[in-house]
């Protein structure tokens, strides 16, 4: 499975934990960076990662900035990116049972990184349970499909 990664510079921190974490689990990882705590701006690095997943060059996403937020609806912005902000494990594996999530968004200043490597576990142990949320995620892509 390959992960694309992406942060701005409240993020780095986490993501860079991540990105270890991942690798030492043997997934393969994108980092679309930031590589530095200069500030930058969340939207960039958003898209950038949010493209490889639309592209389907990555399999899944994991946004880092301060609060998740920012990034988060960033992401979304690219068709076909289904993104949740999540700071707890039950919202991680929900928005990928039931939402069937495609990138996940984390706020280092807000989560931390111990509970942001439970999340990213959470997230990618989870599996999409289709069935009556299926339908849902087809309302979901219709409502994009209309107004992107």
């Amino acid at each position: 499975m390959k992960i694309a990664l992406g942060c701005d510079h409240g993020g780095l921190n986490l993501k860079n934990a991540i990105k270890k974490h991942l690798e030492e689990q043997n997934y393969e990882v994108e980092d679309f960076g930031t590589y530095s705590t200069e500030s930058v701006d969340y939207p960039d690095y958003a898209k950038k990662a949010a493209m490889a997943v639309s592209s389907g060059d990555a399999d899944c996403g994991i946004l880092v900035c301060g609060t998740g937020i920012g990034i988060g609806i960033s992401a979304n912005k690219v068709k076909g990116i289904r993104c949740a902000t999540v700071g707890d494990t039950f919202s991680a594996r929900m928005t990928k049972a039931h939402n069937n999530a495609n990138m996940i968004a984390l706020g280092e200043r807000v989560t931390g990184i111990g509970l942001g490597l439970d999340i990213v576990d959470a997230y990618l142990n989870s599996e999409f349970e289709g069935g009556r949320h299926q339908k849902r995620i087809d309302k979901m892509m219709e409502i994009e499909s209309e107004n992107l």
